[in-house]
């Protein structure tokens, strides 16, 4: 008489493999789903913010760069204290960020026409999907760009602090070519460092704030790549 071990045990990790599968799934669905309503809340703040006459009141007042700053202090908090703070806690921090980085982007519905931001924002949310599926799905070890897209991204906040005394139209084309780039990159990257993170062990707590973090990444890259676009392809008002 023989034994078969080989069935019962494929059978197991095939069983095990569905459950993780389904709880990364169930990870990445929440991700996204704090990612899109930041992204909502930033849309409705902004809009809001230049329709009520909000945006214009403050335009030109110290209060304008408290809202302008405000965001970085949302990221810096989340990404050093989040270890400190629950998980409800840092999704009521993502909330309010979303909606302070709605207030400082209130100028784009005076200086750009609302069908050029709504065409810009289909092309980087397609963008987006695209790179985001690619970092989901592919075999590829993107880690390795993860230095190279780092050191981009330090040179864009450099020569873009630059250009605010310089204010040259060419350098700010370049930075918005070059920061295009990085952040594609830095989409599909973050999405699978994002999925890497996760671990069919963590708890409720730990899952909730890896959640958080993650849609942190997934935004800021949405929002720098849209920023970016509309610089290139937006269609200014005519005052």
């Amino acid at each position: 008489m023989s034994f078969d071990f080989d069935a019962p045990r494929s059978a197991h990790h095939s069983s095990a493999d569905r459950w993780i599968d389904a709880g990364l799934r169930a990870h990445m669905q929440r991700v996204y789903g704090y990612m899109a309503g930041g992204l909502t809340l930033t849309g409705i703040v902004a809009y809001v913010a230049a329709a009520s006459g909000f945006y214009q009141a403050i335009a030109g007042t110290v209060l304008l760069w408290i809202v302008m700053l405000a965001p970085l202090g949302f990221v810096l908090v989340l990404s050093f204290g989040i270890e400190r703070m629950n998980a409800s806690t840092a999704v009521l921090l993502f909330c309010l960020y979303a909606g302070v980085m709605g207030l400082s982007m209130g100028g784009i519905f005076l200086a750009f026409t609302g069908t050029s931001i709504a065409r810009v924002f289909l092309i980087t949310a397609a963008t987006y999907g695209a790179m985001s599926l690619y970092g989901y799905t592919t075999r590829t070890d993107l880690s390795r760009f993860g230095s190279f897209l780092m050191m981009g991204l330090i040179g864009i906040v450099i020569a873009s602090l630059v250009n605010i005394f310089l204010e040259s139209n060419g350098l700010q084309f370049a930075i918005s070519i070059m920061g295009v780039i990085v952040f594609v990159g830095l989409t599909a990257y973050d999405t699978q460092r994002i999925k890497t993170m996760y671990l069919e062990s963590d708890n409720e707590e730990i899952a909730g704030k890896k959640a958080v973090l993650g849609a942190l990444s997934l935004y800021l890259d949405f929002i720098n790549l849209f920023m970016l676009l509309l610089q290139l392809f937006g269609q200014r008002r005519q005052n």
